[in-house]
Protein backbone atom coordinates (compact mmCIF):
# COMPACT_ATOMS: atom_id res chain seq x y z
CA UNK A 1 0.00 0.00 0.00
CA UNK A 2 1.30 3.44 -0.90
CA UNK A 3 1.18 6.32 1.57
CA UNK A 4 0.32 9.47 -0.37
CA UNK A 5 2.56 12.49 -0.20
CA UNK A 6 5.67 10.60 0.89
CA UNK A 7 8.86 10.55 -1.15
CA UNK A 8 10.14 7.17 -2.31
CA UNK A 9 12.53 5.35 0.01
CA UNK A 10 16.19 6.20 -0.62
CA UNK A 11 18.28 3.05 -0.06
CA UNK A 12 21.39 5.23 0.27
CA UNK A 13 20.15 7.12 3.36
CA UNK A 14 22.48 6.90 6.34
CA UNK A 15 20.24 4.55 8.35
CA UNK A 16 19.94 2.12 5.44
CA UNK A 17 23.73 2.14 5.20
CA UNK A 18 24.04 1.55 8.96
CA UNK A 19 21.60 -1.39 8.70
CA UNK A 20 23.73 -2.88 5.91
CA UNK A 21 26.89 -2.49 8.04
CA UNK A 22 28.47 0.05 5.66
CA UNK A 23 28.66 2.68 8.41
CA UNK A 24 29.54 1.73 11.99
CA UNK A 25 27.37 2.61 14.96
CA UNK A 26 27.56 2.30 18.73
CA UNK A 27 24.97 -0.47 18.98
CA UNK A 28 22.70 -0.74 22.01
CA UNK A 29 20.28 -3.41 20.79
CA UNK A 30 19.61 -5.47 17.70
CA UNK A 31 17.06 -8.13 16.91
CA UNK A 32 15.17 -9.26 13.82
CA UNK A 33 12.91 -6.18 13.90
CA UNK A 34 15.04 -3.23 15.01
CA UNK A 35 18.46 -1.75 15.51
CA UNK A 36 19.15 0.75 18.32
CA UNK A 37 22.30 2.83 18.59
CA UNK A 38 23.64 5.97 20.26
CA UNK A 39 23.12 9.23 18.39
CA UNK A 40 26.45 10.71 17.23
CA UNK A 41 25.31 14.19 18.32
CA UNK A 42 23.40 13.51 21.55
CA UNK A 43 21.00 16.16 22.81
CA UNK A 44 20.61 14.58 26.27
CA UNK A 45 22.87 12.37 28.41
CA UNK A 46 21.08 9.37 26.91
CA UNK A 47 20.07 9.77 23.26
CA UNK A 48 19.46 6.58 21.32
CA UNK A 49 17.91 6.04 17.91
CA UNK A 50 15.76 3.00 17.19
CA UNK A 51 15.17 2.10 13.54
CA UNK A 52 13.09 -0.71 12.08
CA UNK A 53 14.68 -3.20 9.75
CA UNK A 54 12.96 -2.43 6.51
CA UNK A 55 12.51 0.34 3.98
CA UNK A 56 10.08 2.75 5.63
CA UNK A 57 10.17 6.50 5.03
CA UNK A 58 7.96 7.52 7.95
CA UNK A 59 5.71 6.32 10.74
CA UNK A 60 2.76 6.43 8.34
CA UNK A 61 4.66 4.26 5.84
CA UNK A 62 5.79 1.82 8.55
CA UNK A 63 2.34 1.40 10.07
CA UNK A 64 0.64 1.05 6.67
CA UNK A 65 3.11 -1.41 5.17
CA UNK A 66 4.94 -3.41 7.85
CA UNK A 67 3.45 -6.64 9.09
CA UNK A 68 1.93 -6.98 12.53
CA UNK A 69 4.97 -8.89 13.84
CA UNK A 70 7.35 -6.19 12.57
CA UNK A 71 5.30 -3.40 14.16
CA UNK A 72 4.97 -5.19 17.50
CA UNK A 73 8.63 -6.24 17.43
CA UNK A 74 9.78 -2.71 16.74
CA UNK A 75 7.79 -1.16 19.58
CA UNK A 76 8.84 -3.93 21.97
CA UNK A 77 12.46 -3.14 21.05
CA UNK A 78 11.86 0.54 21.88
CA UNK A 79 10.53 -0.43 25.32
CA UNK A 80 13.36 -2.90 25.94
CA UNK A 81 16.01 -0.33 25.04
CA UNK A 82 14.52 2.26 27.43
CA UNK A 83 14.38 -0.34 30.20
CA UNK A 84 17.91 -1.64 29.51
CA UNK A 85 19.25 1.93 29.60
CA UNK A 86 17.73 2.38 33.08
CA UNK A 87 15.34 5.12 32.02
CA UNK A 88 12.05 3.70 33.30
CA UNK A 89 12.39 4.97 36.88
CA UNK A 90 13.16 8.60 36.12
CA UNK A 91 11.35 8.80 32.80
CA UNK A 92 12.22 9.42 29.19
CA UNK A 93 10.84 10.82 25.97
CA UNK A 94 10.17 9.04 22.68
CA UNK A 95 10.10 11.32 19.64
CA UNK A 96 9.65 10.68 15.94
CA UNK A 97 9.85 13.49 13.41
CA UNK A 98 7.95 13.13 10.14
CA UNK A 99 8.53 15.18 7.02
CA UNK A 100 10.23 18.53 6.54
CA UNK A 101 7.88 20.54 8.77
CA UNK A 102 8.28 17.90 11.50
CA UNK A 103 12.07 18.17 11.38
CA UNK A 104 12.80 14.72 9.90
CA UNK A 105 16.42 14.75 8.76
CA UNK A 106 16.84 11.13 7.65
CA UNK A 107 14.12 9.67 5.39
CA UNK A 108 13.99 6.35 7.25
CA UNK A 109 11.39 5.96 10.01
CA UNK A 110 13.06 6.11 13.42
CA UNK A 111 12.41 7.13 16.98
CA UNK A 112 14.65 8.98 19.37
CA UNK A 113 14.80 7.95 23.01
CA UNK A 114 15.87 10.88 25.19
CA UNK A 115 16.69 10.59 28.88
CA UNK A 116 19.21 10.99 31.64
CA UNK A 117 18.00 14.41 32.79
CA UNK A 118 14.78 16.38 33.30
CA UNK A 119 13.55 17.26 29.82
CA UNK A 120 11.02 20.02 30.46
CA UNK A 121 8.41 21.14 27.95
CA UNK A 122 8.48 19.64 24.54
CA UNK A 123 7.14 22.70 22.72
CA UNK A 124 7.18 26.31 23.88
CA UNK A 125 3.83 27.95 24.46
CA UNK A 126 3.00 30.65 21.94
Amino acid sequence: MSVSGLPPYDPQNIFARILRGEIPCKRVHEDEFALAFHDINPLTPTHVLVIPKGEYVSAADFHANAGDAAIAGFWRAVGKVAKDLGLEGSGYRILSNMGPDGGQEVPHFHVHIFGGRRLGRMMPRE
